[in-house]
């Protein structure tokens, strides 16, 4: 092609857009190296348009961590405020009386140490308090932190061997009755909490034959140690 063909050509293609310059200017570079196979784009032809990098992607979302559950082991002596934080504790799944707990006001390991403490069979639940020193445990399941203000399904049949029952979460109010029990061996309590000390305990019983007791929407726990099993009765 010679320089006056290009200007020519250049009059006649000034109007063009970024992509079809560039196919212009290809064709051109076809034409003057002989290429004569090579054709000019038609007029109005399609022009693909360079992929979008990530314009559609959207970001992962970010999920937030899990809240793990603050335990206590079974098995141990436990610094209040340091190993274990205050607040309410549940241990589920003992059997015959093989868990033991203790809080304690030092640690001496004196008799007159011990604040509360008690032999588990089924659950428990244990009230720590900031005032503690120390909360020990041998042959318990793992203790639990639990909301002490939850709210539940409560029962209204009680396993006579489970140990404390939540009132309002694990057992409903009402009167209730346990039957078939042998030598007084069956113990009941009532509490208004789960501190253990003596001052907690509203009413408690060991009771040969029929056992009936009422539990209140005011009290705080139900307890029952190698009775027959509760059943509401009203």
């Amino acid at each position: 092609m010679s320089q006056q063909q290009q200007r020519n050509w250049f009059a006649r293609h000034k109007v063009l857009t970024a992509a079809g310059a560039v196919v212009a200017v290809i064709a051109i570079g076809a034409a003057m190296g002989g290429g004569g196979e090579t054709e000019s784009p038609k007029a109005g032809a399609k022009q693909e348009q360079p992929a979008k990098q990530g314009g559609d992607k959207k970001a992962p979302e970010s999920k937030a961590p899990e809240k793990k559950a603050v335990t206590i082991d079974g098995d141990g002596d436990f610094e209040v405020g340091a190993d274990v934080k205050p607040g309410l504790y549940r241990s589920t799944g003992n059997k015959d009386a093989g868990c033991y707990w203790e809080r304690a006001k030092d640690a001496s390991g004196e008799p007159d140490s011990i604040l509360a403490n008690d032999n588990v069979t089924g659950t428990s639940y244990v009230e720590v308090k900031a005032s503690d020193k120390l909360f020990k445990s041998a042959g318990c399941g793992t203790w639990e932190a639990v909301d002490a203000k939850a709210k539940g399904t409560p029962g209204t049949t009680l396993k006579g061997d489970g140990g404390m029952f939540k009132v309002g979460v694990d057992i409903a109010p009402g009167t209730y009755k346990s039957t078939g029990n042998k030598d007084a061996e069956c113990y009941w309590e009532r509490s208004k909490d789960a501190s253990h000390g003596t001052d907690s305990i509203l009413a408690n019983d060991n009771v040969t034959g029929t056992a009936i007791v009422k539990v209140t929407a005011t009290d705080g726990y139900f307890k029952t140690t190698t009775c027959g099993d509760w059943v509401k009765a009203g």
